[in-house]
């Protein structure tokens, strides 16, 4: 039993929460979608969030995220459930979970992940949403495909049978200036090459430090984490 030096700490963390997010969704407008990004932080700071309405979490560790998903899978947002989003680096060992326990994954810059991915989503479950992720400023360092590859990319995943290819993600260089607009040209570009182009809807770019340059860019779903849930916990 929690003493009560231990509830009153807790109410703190979750009031000061709450505080965050709602400072964060006074700068969001209604068309553009707020992903909380839940990496590293306890099930029971996403259980506030779901109870003020946030319905979209993302998260980065795969095993970490299945713990999160299985703890909270009775959890409602206005009679509806959680929504999962997968927004780490794809390994080809993980592509089965991903399928399994994710409603989005946005990390997918290559064929043959996505055609694992559609291979391995059970019949059961609707279309898992995929985002495509691009290396926009050409970084060593960060996955993603390159621009040119974008066409083809678009066409194939496009047309597999249990994905539902809904558009691009970034994660840009630091203090990028171009980076948002480029990929807001080459989204506009692409969409021709769709095989369902009713569903390329996702513009998924902004984080904590950029939400409003993102938005002016374009954008339709930022991903946010420090700005909401604090400094993260790494072990």
């Amino acid at each position: 039993m929690m003493s009560t030096h231990e509830n009153f700490s807790e109410f703190i963390c979750d009031k000061q929460l709450i505080q965050n997010y709602e400072q964060i969704k006074q700068k969001i407008p209604p068309h553009v979608t707020l992903l909380a990004v839940s990496k590293t932080k306890p099930s029971h700071m996403i259980q506030v969030l779901a109870e003020q309405g946030q319905q979209h979490f993302g998260e980065n560790y795969v095993q970490e995220a299945i713990a999160k998903i299985q703890q909270l899978k009775d959890i409602k947002i206005n009679g509806e459930p959680i929504i999962w989003h997968y927004i780490g680096h794809i390994q080809r060992n993980k592509t089965r979970d991903l399928a399994q326990y994710f409603d989005w994954v946005h990390g997918v810059d290559r064929l043959l992940i996505a055609e694992r991915l559609s291979e391995q989503r059970p019949k059961n479950l609707a279309k898992l949403n995929i985002c495509i992720q691009i290396n926009i400023d050409d970084e060593e360092t960060k996955s993603g495909c390159q621009p040119e590859e974008l066409p083809i990319l678009v066409e194939k995943i496009s047309q597999l049978a249990n994905l539902r290819l809904r558009g691009l993600m970034i994660i840009p260089a630091k203090n990028s200036e171009t980076a948002f607009v480029k990929t807001k040209q080459l989204f506009d570009n692409v969409k021709q090459f769709h095989a369902n182009p009713s569903d390329w809807d996702t513009l998924s770019m902004g984080m904590s430090g950029d939400i409003e340059q993102a938005i002016d860019a374009g954008s339709s779903m930022v991903r946010v984490g420090t700005a909401i849930f604090g400094v993260r916990n790494y072990y």
